[in-house]
């Protein structure tokens, strides 16, 4: 098949083409959708901009 031998490169080709479809697709789906934050990420990034404003002030 295709000058190739053995049955392990042709399996290595159809999944890297596999894969290769399988990450369009899921970028496709999940274009443009942005991240969600939760509720507890959200209050860590608020403490994380408390302490780096404290910081910067002492400098």
């Amino acid at each position: 098949m295709l000058g190739l031998s053995g049955w392990a490169v042709p399996l290595g080709f159809i999944l890297m083409l596999l894969s290769a479809v399988l990450c369009i697709i899921y970028g496709i789906i999940n274009w443009n959708k942005g991240y969600i934050m939760t509720d507890e990420e959200f209050i860590q990034e608020q403490a994380w901009a408390e302490e780096e404003r404290k910081v910067e002030e002492t400098l």
